[in-house]
């Protein structure tokens, strides 16, 4: 079912690229400013040293342990994170402000990596306490609840769902949260529901894309055909998906093709690509096309990228090219345990 997911990797991957946002620096606070920009780049270890310069000088120790947090989620040593950010809390006023809110979302997701659930849950239950109509934190929560308690989790749905009628992103994450959870039936009346509503937000681009999400690939096709020379790259997407899920790779191929030609700043296209041929087992052409998303700059889909390159090397036989694409790969990906045991694999070949 991956090829069908909307990019979900994870419930703490999806609290992140929600919130994380490298601001919240200021120039009264310089080395904070210079850690702030190291996270961007993804350098954790220059951004700490900037963090315990800012200390030593005298600068907002909120926002100090703030960034802490941010670089020791990067690194995935997320217990020394949880700290940071409890203290960056701490370090309050009293009186909850914006920083607080996505720090209490920063700790949940922490917390949720270090397998403490019921305090992942209580930083969100401290999100509602103070924003009744904070609809990520329902479903963020609800996210959390599935595990053990499914109705909890429900109403959680539900009620992010009534704050947000016609956000189609958060349903169709909330489907696949109940997907992985062994609860289908559930996403797909709320697929249902929202098809026959009445709403005028419910376009051919997101009509086709409910269709696909319910595995009604014909209808999905459909409607996405009509979506695609207005909708721009999501509807081209989508559109070579459902034709990948109706086994027809040549047009699949074809629908990113024909993107590629007018625009080749997508590395979602150049990703879609890549697995077409994969599929076909045309594993140079895939190799090309997972390396040409690569080299687009201000990717943010460079992990999968990476990941699928070394896919694509392994299937041409280059085993001692792809353990050192590995190897550079988890320096960066730490925490792809995946990767880690095709790690190991490699270096035997």
């Amino acid at each position: 079912m991956e090829g069908r997911r909307r990019g979900w990797v994870g419930l703490a991957a999806v609290m992140l690229a929600c919130l994380l946002a490298g601001g919240c620096g200021s120039s009264r606070n310089p080395s904070v400013d210079e850690g702030m920009s190291a996270i961007e780049a993804l350098d954790y270890e220059t951004a700490l040293q900037h963090f315990d310069k800012a200390i030593l000088d005298g600068e907002d120790l909120r926002m100090v342990y703030r960034g802490i947090g941010l670089a020791r989620m990067g690194m995935t040593q997320y217990e020394a994170a949880a700290e940071a950010f409890e203290k960056a809390l701490d370090s309050g006023n009293g009186r909850p402000d914006e920083m607080d809110y996505d720090m209490n979302y920063y700790l949940a997701a922490a917390c949720y990596k270090l397998g403490q659930k019921e305090k992942s849950i209580r930083s969100y239950d401290a999100i509602i306490a103070l924003r009744p109509k904070e609809r990520l934190a329902y479903y963020l929560r609800g996210s959390v609840l599935i595990d053990s308690d499914f109705e909890k989790a429900k109403a959680d749905f539900d009620k992010a769902i009534s704050l947000g009628r016609e956000d189609y992103d958060q349903l169709i994450d909330i489907c696949l949260v109940l997907e992985q959870h062994g609860y289908e039936e559930v996403g797909a009346e709320y697929l249902q529901t929202a098809l026959a509503g009445e709403s005028k937000a419910l376009t051919d681009y997101q009509r086709g894309r409910l269709y696909y999400y319910l595995e009604d690939y014909e209808n999905a096709r459909n409607y996405l055909e009509k979506a695609k020379n207005t909708e721009g790259s999501e509807a081209v997407l989508l559109l070579g998906q459902t034709y990948e899920a109706l086994g027809d790779y040549n047009y699949a191929i074809s629908v990113y093709n024909g993107y590629i030609e007018k625009d080749q700043t997508n590395p979602q296209v150049y990703n879609r690509l890549g697995l077409c041929k994969m599929e076909q087992k045309a594993y140079d052409e895939a190799l090309a096309a997972f390396q040409a998303g690569i080299n687009i700059e201000n990717n943010d889909l460079l992990q999968t990228l990476k990941f699928n390159e070394i896919a694509a090397c392994e299937r041409l036989g280059e085993f001692r090219r792809a353990a050192v694409l590995m190897e550079s790969y988890l320096a960066a990906y730490p925490d792809d345990a995946a990767a880690q045991r095709e790690y190991i694999f490699l270096k035997t070949r």
